[in-house]
């Protein structure tokens, strides 16, 4: 069986390591940027405890990898930006082990190591032919021009929420935006940051999350409301804008939130804008040659740090499948409802983001037996 994986993001590369030795496959990794750079990915991210257990039972030396060059995520805690705690959880009552802290760039380079030797840097998927027997032939743009490496009985698009793999054999899907503005971005000097695990501070919807990474540095995101959902004003990417977002009407803001600020302001220039929104889920084409995992198949908020967790899942429970002579739609079996389940919780946890809902009462449910067993699950029921 000729596989051809098209992206060596997160499930991408794990599910092109795991078929590697897999007896009557042959894996080919097509990846869009050269080797080695990793320049979009300059911001960093905690994976959840789900992933680092689907790694422990079926890639035990990745999760070795991955443990040994980031810190532990253990604690979750929320405060109002005056410094008021509202809920302080310990991931371990919840979960069979920590999660993690990582870079962006670092995660890249420990998962796409093991497979450079059958991954082509460079390739952008261009166009979707078919051969004789009925395969899919993808064409790429390269720095040559168009090329063609010959038909697949299958291909995977592991190639993020806007996957041309998918658009080229299912049309585009309909993205659902949810009305929130989010930035981000990775402060490099760091030596001076007054907290380390992660953290979320509110001031009404408006949400800072932040936590240290390796490399003395610290990841920071902020979220608002948008009105309408509509393009982020370019009044609010200002340093006014921004404190006046997160800070107390009748207080100082705490020294983490101060912290921040400052931050926001000294690298405004670097800040990552984006809007919040997901996609339909789609596992595979209706013919059942593509195959779409991570945020091709299922894109959805980051409230929960379940984008890069799910992808993890993915790669490493895709290739267990195909490992064993399975299909698409055993794939789909096996992933669709864990996917659902996750989505709708994520959602669910986004509550405190939407304008008008109670901050302080939306938090501090989030310590009731439901949403406690909710997240319990989210962190162990992994196949």
């Amino acid at each position: 069986m000729r596989i051809g994986i098209i992206g060596t993001g997160v499930a991408g590369s794990l599910l092109a390591e795991a078929l590697l030795d897999a007896p009557g496959i042959a894996v080919t990794a097509y990846e869009r940027v050269a080797a080695g750079d990793q320049a979009e990915a300059g911001t960093g991210l905690n994976v959840g405890p789900n992933a680092l257990k689907a790694l422990r039972l079926h890639m035990p030396a990745r999760h070795a990898a991955l443990r040994a060059a980031s810190l532990p995520w253990r604690r979750w805690f929320v405060d109002l930006t005056d410094g008021t705690r509202l809920l302080d959880l310990d991931l371990l009552d919840l979960a069979e082990e920590p999660g993690l802290r990582i870079r962006w760039s670092e995660l890249y380079r420990l998962l796409r190591a093991p497979v450079a030797g059958c991954t082509r840097n460079g390739h952008a998927l261009d166009a979707l032919e078919e051969d004789a027997a009925g395969r899919l032939v993808p064409v790429f743009r390269t720095a040559d021009g168009l090329v063609r490496d010959g038909g697949f009985d299958l291909l995977v698009g592991a190639d993020g929420r806007y996957s041309r793999l998918r658009a080229l054999t299912c049309g585009e899907p309909e993205g659902t935006l949810l009305g929130v503005g989010i930035w981000r971005l990775l402060v490099t000097e760091a030596s001076d940051c007054p907290y380390d695990d992660y953290g979320q501070w509110f001031h009404g919807n408006a949400r800072l999350l932040s936590f240290r990474v390796p490399g003395n540095a610290v990841y920071i995101a902020g979220t608002f409301p948008l009105e309408g959902g509509g393009q982020i004003p370019a009044e609010t990417r200002t340093e006014a804008a921004q404190r006046a977002l997160f800070t107390p009407k009748d207080s100082p803001p705490c020294p983490a939130v101060a912290w921040m600020l400052d931050k926001v302001a000294a690298h405004l220039a670097d800040i990552h804008w984006a809007r919040s929104a997901t996609a339909p889920l789609q596992r595979h084409d209706p013919s059942g040659r593509a195959l779409f995992l991570g945020d091709a198949a299922q894109a959805m908020v980051p409230t929960l740090g379940q984008g890069a967790t799910q992808a993890v899942e993915c790669g490493v429970l895709a290739a267990q499948v195909l490992r064993r002579g399975g299909s698409v739609a055993e794939i789909a079996a096996l992933r669709d409802p864990r996917v659902r389940f996750v989505r709708d919780f994520s959602l669910e946890a986004s509550d405190t983001l939407a304008p008008g809902v109670d901050v302080v009462e939306g938090t501090r449910a989030k310590a009731s037996p439901d949403f406690l067993a909710k997240l319990r699950r989210t962190y162990t029921e992994v196949a």
